[in-house]
């Protein structure tokens, strides 16, 4: 094998152009493909810029032909020459027009045959991609990726420095307090029998930083949560986090659309136009049956309890009469395109959100069928369907329950189960949305209790005060999210300033003085000290990117990402330790691996 000695690169594959034609230029790279023609050997040299073909022929010194004749998919070379005008163009390719005959030829790794084919869009199954991530790094719409996640990154930090923030780093051995999702810990060989956790985010120490009068901080800060994994998330994240001093909502959703405007125009040259759209909790489930609605489509939720609340049919009647509700959608156009097989499909997939079935109308060219017109009279049936606004070709479907939560988690569901399948979901297209006024509570069955729909810091809303341990249901929350096309991208609020309201908090999610003290001791006596008013915001990072790159994963935006199980299959890990190693720790485990 060669060597980079005396050779000095100059520019990358994917950047000279035909202006350039009669330079001499120096690159490196990986073999793309080798073409032998017999008197022409072409070689494809790619880097993270781009490819560049480099040309040998007749004018070729031999022991450089011969070296050329010899190179393989991925062997990794270095190449000098003058560039020249191609004789047959690639159109495909931005340096389609040019070539490099070469003069100089090193080859600097040879590479054994790769297990999958390094390409664009490859359609390798994702374990095999994932054992080789080094490899399928290589390929171009990875490199991209990670690219303008580089680019999202620098462009945050410009920004938000421009606007007077600090970038300051908080702990990643912290104290586990739960509330939320589990935590990862890490014992303690000094302190046996005590853990460190990872951080689920700063939340505290962001707040501890404004109490410490730093007025504005953010960090690009690493996240850990031990929860089951899905297409947007992961053991280990990434967030963009800030928090401000002397604000409220207003002030922190300004900086934030500044943000917004920025990164998207810088990244990808698209205009956010601002101020960007809000809506409050209640009216984003009302007419989406979601939190994070997506607006790229129509479908909204119609509610038509009061339409069938006296009716014959049971499967509407009994679920008004238990306090739930019957809601709508009309996909417009849905009669065709969905077929019978393809309504009962739906049926199943609202059964996986707890909805007991799925009743419908098609509205036919060539007559109306309906899953439930024997149980309801000719003016019911009109009523329903001139509430959902429906006309010939359209499919109107319908979800009962005496939750309304399942009636929403459902038909929010299905609207967007809709959309996807008639193509309505434009990647092309950014439709932002503030969703503000979040409930300050919500009732956990598996703990029994009112749990904090955000986190305990929340503030309440200066209106609902005495909700707090009065009326938890009602009480609304100083809470909003910044949602992109039907994914939150970011979530915060203003935060309890006072130990008396915190305390008051605390009360309400049934903790006693001491549990409070115990998890949230620090906290609750620096507010003893003066705490400004302040309020925050995190951003997913890596949801953020996986939009603007219009992947369908953030395991695509993510360097060294974990599969379902939250394992490494290119590393292997989770795995064993020594013995000795958990001796140092005074661990033993009750299930060796070995019983498994």
């Amino acid at each position: 094998m060669d060597n980079l000695q005396g050779f000095k690169r100059n520019a990358y594959c994917g950047e000279p152009r035909l202006s350039d034609a009669g330079k001499e230029y120096s690159v490196c790279g990986w073999v793309q493909r080798q073409r032998d023609l017999g008197q022409l050997i072409f070689v494809d040299l790619r880097d993270r810029t781009g490819i560049l073909q480099l040309a040998f022929d007749d004018g070729t010194d031999r022991e450089i032909f011969k070296k050329a004749f010899a190179v393989r998919s991925e062997y990794v070379l270095a190449a000098k020459g003058v560039l020249r005008e191609r004789s047959s163009k690639n159109k495909d390719i931005p340096t389609g027009d040019v070539e490099l005959f070469v003069t100089e030829l090193r080859v600097l790794a040879a590479a054994e045959t790769p297990p999958f084919e390094i390409v664009e869009d490859s359609d390798v199954n994702d374990v095999l991609r994932l054992k080789y991530r080094y490899l399928d790094l290589r390929r171009p719409d990875m490199q991209r990726q990670i690219a303008l996640r580089h680019k999202v990154t620098m462009c945050t930090r410009r920004y938000f420095d421009e606007q007077g923030f600090y970038e300051i780093e908080t702990p990643m051995l912290t104290k586990s307090t739960p509330e939320g999702a589990r935590d990862y810990l890490v014992p303690s060989r000094v302190h046996q029998g005590k853990f460190y956790a990872l951080p689920q985010s700063p939340q505290q120490y962001k707040q501890l930083l404004m109490l410490s009068g730093f007025d504005r901080y953010f960090q690009i800060a690493r996240c850990f949560r031990d929860e089951d994994l899905r297409a947007d998330r992961q053991p280990e994240f990434t967030q963009i986090d800030l928090e401000m001093s002397f604000v409220e909502v207003d002030d922190v959703i300004a900086v934030n659309e500044g943000f917004l405007k920025r990164v998207f125009g810088e990244v990808l040259g698209i205009d956010v136009p601002t101020p960007i759209r809000r809506m409050t909790w209640r009216e984003a489930m009302d007419r989406f049956g979601s939190d994070k609605p997506d607006l790229r489509f129509g479908m909204e939720l119609k509610n038509i309890s009061d339409l069938v609340e006296n009716c014959g049919f049971k499967v509407f009647t009994e679920p008004v009469a238990a306090g739930g509700s019957v809601r709508l959608i009309n996909v417009t156009g849905g009669a065709e395109k969905f077929p019978r097989k393809q309504v009962d499909s739906l049926v199943e997939f609202v059964k996986t959100y707890g909805a007991r079935g799925l009743a419908w109308v098609k509205l036919g060219k060539d007559g109306t069928s309906s899953s439930f017109a024997k149980f309801m009279s000719e003016d019911e049936m009109a009523a329903i369907l001139a509430r959902a606004g429906a006309e010939t070709g359209d499919l109107v479907l319908i979800v009962a329950d005496a939750k309304d939560e399942t009636v929403f988690a459902a038909l929010g569901a299905l609207r967007c189960e809709c959309a996807r399948r008639l193509g309505l979901m434009d990647k092309n297209r950014y439709e932002f949305l503030w969703v503000t006024e979040f409930p300050m509570f919500e009732y956990s069955e598996e703990e029994g209790r009112y749990v904090a729909m955000h986190h305990p810091f929340t503030a309440p809303m200066d209106e609902d005060v005495d909700l707090l341990e009065k009326d938890k249901k009602n009480c609304r929350a100083k809470a909003y999210d910044i949602v992109l096309n039907g994914t939150e991208i970011g979530g915060g609020s203003i935060r309890i300033s006072t130990p008396e309201m915190q305390e008051t908090m605390f009360r309400a999610l049934g903790f006693t003085e001491e549990d409070a003290m115990i998890r949230f001791g620090h906290l609750i006596n620096a507010f003893k000290y003066g705490a400004p008013p302040h309020g925050g915001l995190a951003y997913g990072l890596d949801r953020l990117v996986m939009i603007m790159s219009g992947a369908d994963t953030i395991r695509d935006v993510i360097a060294f990402p974990k599969v379902q199980n939250a394992s490494e299959p290119m590393t292997g890990c989770p795995d064993v330790v020594d013995a000795k190693q958990l001796d140092e720790l005074d661990i033993e485990l009750a299930h060796p691996p070995e019983e498994e």
